[in-house]
């Protein structure tokens, strides 16, 4: 297994492993599959050795212009984060350890540019799977929001990157 920066042709690919992830994901454009390439502090996939892509992790610094409800709440809540904007794995590659090992290899990137790690995991729908993860990892719950006119909750979470703890 390979975990490698994204490349520009990896993009029609992990476009349609987005969409494949709904709703546990928000649906993307390819135009914004390009600016989060541009612009991503963290953008990497899980590639195994026949060029599969199993998976894919984007996440943003602070002091973007950015239309997320849920970065704007970390951006309001925090001088400086790194912000998990989107996690998918493919449903081949579920159950197979790719969602750790982007999430270590994220944990020291942004141990290095940040004091906090944050994310957000849906409670409305729930995700009960992706929650138990993040739990495992140290995140703690620091809010909740409404998104998409009251459609979805979801529970913000932050983990400190000094001591683990938040």
């Amino acid at each position: 297994m390979t975990l490698r920066n994204a490349l520009f042709d990896d993009l029609p690919r992990l476009l349609d492993l987005n969409e494949s992830a709904l709703p546990h994901v928000n649906s993307i454009e390819l135009g914004d599959m390009e600016w989060y390439l541009e612009i991503a502090a963290y953008f990497k996939v899980v590639e195994n050795p026949n060029s599969d892509l199993l998976g894919f992790m984007i996440a943003l610094n602070p002091g973007l212009e950015y239309s997320s409800d849920n970065y704007r709440w970390f951006s309001d809540a925090y001088d400086d984060f790194y912000y998990i904007d989107r996690i998918v794995i493919s449903e081949k590659g579920r159950g197979q350890g790719y969602g750790s090992l982007l999430y270590n290899d994220v944990i020291d990137t942004a141990r290095r540019c940040a004091p906090v790690l944050t994310c957000e995991v849906n409670s409305r729908p729930p995700n009960p799977a992706s929650m138990a993860f993040h739990n495992n990892f140290g995140f703690k719950s620091v809010g909740t929001q409404q998104t998409e006119g009251g459609s979805k909750e979801v529970t913000l979470m932050s983990l400190n990157l000094d001591n683990g703890d938040s």
